[in-house]
């Protein structure tokens, strides 16, 4: 059976411009491979196996050298263009969030694209899944890849996922939900057994979007700006806005899934068994 072909002007839009105030650094830049590789270098890699043409790195002004001298240690197969998030929209000293981030590339991106944080690893066949999925990409469909819960669970402690709710493949509602902890025979919320599996399905921040999501943005941020940009922490964050659409039936969200294990970085602490991961994974 012949594969999907991914479209032929596939970019990969990469979200670095965060400021990883708990990790206490440049988190985008911490060398988890066996090879010194950052996640935005396995990001790069197994974008353009999958078959991505271009990359665009959003970033803050404050870290572009260091990102730009990091990259510059190996070749790249496409070319790398770079948007500095911080140059779009008043200064504040913490990025407006990642909806603004992918407004920021408009100028840059004609076709589709995929959307990935710079700082989790998502896994080489995750990128050929929703590449592959994009091969027919209407104009009013979003691709959100989605992780099994367990895959993506810390040893310790708890996290926020977006939870997937579902009617086929379809995307009905993604439910943030916080303090979410325990084990794969037991999944925990706020300390308290939760009705979630192993396998429900959760968002994490990856995205297979249309050129046509990019003219939405504008002014659903000049609108949003006017309600909440005097907050010093307030984010007009991806998630709101896709929700947004699909209230509006502006576009419907299609639920594509991965067996890959997602690994991230959130204190300093997480960055011994992320490397032990990869040293395995990526050796």
């Amino acid at each position: 059976m012949t594969r999907p072909s991914p479209p032929d002007d596939l970019t990969l839009v990469v979200m670095a411009a965060g400021l990883g105030s708990r990790f206490g650094g440049t988190k985008q830049l911490a060398e988890v491979g066996p090879d010194g590789e950052a996640f935005l270098d396995f990001a790069i890699d197994d974008a353009v196996a999958a078959g991505v043409s271009r990359v665009v790195l959003i970033i803050r002004t404050d870290i572009e050298a260091d990102v730009r001298a990091h990259l510059a240690r190996r070749e790249r197969a496409v070319p790398v263009d770079f948007v500095r998030q911080d140059e779009l929209g008043p200064a504040r000293a913490k990025p407006w969030g990642t909806a603004h981030a992918i407004l920021t590339v408009a100028p840059l991106v004609k076709g589709p694209f995929i959307v990935v944080n710079a700082d989790d690893y998502y896994g080489v066949s995750s990128y050929r899944t929703l590449a592959e999925a994009m091969s027919d990409m209407p104009s009013d469909r979003i691709y959100l890849m989605a992780f099994a819960l367990g895959r993506t669970l810390p040893a310790t402690g708890t996290v926020s996922r977006g939870v997937c709710a579902t009617e086929g493949r379809r995307l009905v509602e993604l439910v943030e939900t916080h303090l979410i902890g325990g084990t794969d025979d037991v999944i925990t919320v706020d300390g308290k057994i939760a009705d979630l599996t192993a396998e429900t399905p959760v968002s994490m921040n990856m995205f297979g979007m249309p050129a046509s999501f990019l003219d939405e943005l504008p002014q659903r941020w000049s609108r949003w700006f006017d309600e909440n940009g005097d907050g010093d922490k307030t984010e007009f964050l991806l998630p709101t806005v896709i929700a947004e659409l699909m209230d509006e039936g502006r576009f419907h969200v299609e639920v594509v899934t991965t067996d890959e294990n997602w690994i991230g970085v959130t204190n300093p602490d997480d960055l011994a068994v992320a490397r032990q991961i990869l040293a395995t994974k990526r050796g």
